[in-house]
């Protein structure tokens, strides 16, 4: 059974909270956690900025899966619509795959408690994959695909332009070098992209924030976690040898993971080995 929780419930959580956005009501008040909230906020407007990511007036359906990602990103959001820097609306939604153990009552709760508009949609995907991979099998690139069909559908059905997701720095960093490595191409994880029937972006506020942040953040926030290993399958080793030498490389040499998402935004054609992006057959000298 699905529920949907309106936007009327927000203004009224909001009258008891002056001053920030009812979701940040237990949030501390160190200065510390200031510098950090202050650093993703930045993060995210130069990434919505820059990537011309907003239309005023559009409504936006926010991706929530329960882990620290998503829950931050939810959070930004708010913070930024909050303080009148976002002019869209936001409908957060959570797609209950029918994992073994899913904790269904978490997010309402905690979404109704902090005022946010919502709609929860339960759909058995757990059931298609197991049927369709072996015993043993990793299920998250089936399972990921069968969550953003439906996530398209729901996007639609709910007059929403954009569907938003929690990737970071990192999740963009570790796809670069998959497909550097692994499938032998330069490619990225993007900021924004227009899905294959053309009616619904992605958009990622994220792509410069780090995951350490992000984990800092939902620390301090105190979300309610939920584990994204509930149905025993975990990503592949690929990814995760990409997150080690990221991680080893950062270790070693402090600010390496900022030049390299930075890098991903200065790309020279003329300087790569790609004919279908620079002109090498034509280039010449001039004459003399």
């Amino acid at each position: 059974m699905n529920e949907i929780v309106p936007q009327d419930r927000i203004e009224e959580s909001a009258e008891a909270v002056g001053g920030t956005h009812p979701m940040f009501r237990t949030a501390p008040r160190t200065v510390e956690f200031n510098k950090l909230r202050k650093r993703l906020v930045r993060n995210a407007r130069e990434a919505i900025d820059k990537f011309g990511m907003v239309r005023p007036g559009e409504r936006w359906l926010v991706a929530l899966s329960g882990g620290k990602d998503s829950y931050g990103l939810l959070a930004i959001l708010l913070d930024l619509k909050w303080r009148g820097l976002l002019p869209v609306d936001l409908l957060a939604c959570n797609l209950d795959q029918g994992q073994p153990n899913f904790p269904k009552h978490i997010l309402p709760e905690f979404l109704g408690a902090s005022g946010v508009a919502h709609r929860i949609e339960y759909q058995d995907t757990y059931s298609i994959v197991t049927d369709k991979l072996p015993e043993g099998a990793t299920y998250c690139s089936l399972c990921s695909r069968l969550r953003r069909g439906h996530l398209y559908r729901i996007a639609r059905e709910e007059g929403c332009s954009a569907l938003v997701l929690g990737h970071h720095r990192e999740d963009s960093l570790e796809t670069f070098f998959m497909n550097l490595f692994h499938g032998g191409k330069l490619a990225a994880m993007p900021a924004k992209l227009l899905n294959d029937e053309g009616d619904v972006e992605v958009l990622r506020p994220l792509i410069y924030c780090a995951e350490d942040d992000l984990q800092k953040f939902a620390d301090a926030m105190a979300f309610p976690i939920i584990p994204c290993d509930l149905c025993g399958s975990q990503e592949g080793l690929e990814r995760n040898a990409m997150k080690a030498m990221l991680n080893d490389i950062e270790k070693r040499m402090p600010g390496r993971k900022d030049v390299m998402i930075r890098a991903l935004g200065n790309i020279r054609p003329s300087h790569m080995l790609d004919p279908k992006l620079f002109d090498f057959v034509g280039l010449g000298r001039a004459e003399d």
